[in-house]
């Protein structure tokens, strides 16, 4: 893959000492350590100003800081790999550029410019590139974030934002098969709402209800739509797939769905490899059933973070029924040939793969 853009001239203060020397790269959490520089882009006066990378470091907001107090906040997830040559390789990251854009628009926030987004990634990767760990599940988790930095208490958008990329050299994000919830109560999203923007607020929501869940003894939650909560939607944060017999199933996108760039990459590889799809609605009662005549074969969660999640069980109405254990699962059989074109252990056809260093 290969991404033509303007030429931007990005500013860089290097840190004068690293924190690499403090990283256990063989026993790294997800997300919870960070490289030693994060890429900084302030929209001032009507415009985005030149991004500055700079050493990681606090920032300073305002109590009236318009993000604490009508929640402008949106975000991305990727992730950067490293192949046993040293090269450095990001997964569709167009994609993740252009859905901030889409986050950004619903929220009132203003687009950023792809230049920016692409230039200012790769830079700040290249300048961290020490931070990508090589063992065997490991990336650099790469976190792109918007917030509204102006300031004030009226209930208006924000004239002052701040454009951040942090990332964070990490384990795998789910160890082990997930025990869920189907939701019965609580919606992570509704018609006309903002479900389909990567906003941190829908995940502020969606804490309380996997709390409970947590307290029953499942891992996450099944999201069901939000007037009948009879249809399948989302899993935790993650896209869901279901398996009824050998057709692998999963809801479309909506207002309530994010377009996942995982879950449009199954769905391509799936195809092409004769595994039956359908994109449609698919409902608790289908599963349910399905889970008791035994057509019921895998359940699994589709993100950035986890790649893929198999779910191992789902509980419903006090009642939990488990999945089969499969020796030739879609899940694994999928996750492999998607990370194999991340890590760059196979051919990419799809033109998905970009080389970040040349």
């Amino acid at each position: 893959m290969s991404i033509e853009t303007k030429n931007v001239n990005v500013t860089v203060e290097k840190a004068k000492t690293s924190k690499i020397d403090q990283v256990d790269f063989d026993n790294l959490k997800f997300g919870s350590v960070y490289t030693d520089h994060m890429l900084v882009c302030n929209y001032r006066n009507g415009a985005w100003e030149t991004p500055k990378i700079m050493p990681y470091q606090p920032i300073t907001l305002d109590p009236s800081a318009k993000v604490f107090h009508y929640g402008q906040a949106i975000f991305e997830g990727m992730k950067a790999y490293k192949d046993d040559n040293g090269d450095i390789f990001l997964f569709r990251p167009l994609d993740n550029q252009k859905r901030l854009n889409i986050s950004a628009k619903r929220l009132a926030i203003p687009e950023l410019p792809e230049e920016y987004f692409i230039e200012g990634l790769t830079t700040l990767i290249q300048l961290d590139s020490d931070f990508i760990p090589t063992k065997e599940g490991s990336s650099l988790y790469i976190r792109p974030f918007i917030f509204a930095s102006g300031n004030g208490f009226h209930a208006s958008p924000a004239d002052e934002y701040k454009f951040i990329i942090a990332c964070a050299p990490s384990g795998s994000y789910f160890s082990g098969k997930v025990k869920v919830l189907i939701e019965q109560t609580y919606s992570r999203s509704a018609n006309g709402g903002v479900g389909f923007a990567k906003a941190g607020g829908n995940y502020a929501g969606q804490f309380y209800p996997t709390q409970l869940a947590v307290e029953k003894g499942y891992n996450q939650v099944i999201w069901t739509d939000d007037t009948e909560h009879e249809y399948i939607e989302e899993a935790g944060a993650m896209n869901i797939f279901i398996r009824i017999n050998d057709t692998l199933i999963t809801g479309p996108t909506s207002d309530r769905i994010l377009d996942g760039i995982t879950r449009k990459s199954i769905l391509e590889i799936a195809k092409d490899h004769g595994i039956p799809t359908e994109v449609r609605k698919i409902t608790v009662t289908e599963v349910v059933k399905a889970a008791k005549d035994g057509s019921l074969k895998e359940m699994f969660g589709a993100g950035t973070a986890a790649v893929i999640s198999p779910i191992s069980a789902f509980g419903y109405k006090e009642k939990d029924y488990e999945l089969p254990e499969l020796e030739n699962s879609y899940a694994s059989k999928l996750k492999k040939i998607i990370t194999d074109i991340q890590y760059n252990k196979s051919e990419d056809k799809y033109g998905w793969r970009f080389k970040v260093n040349s």
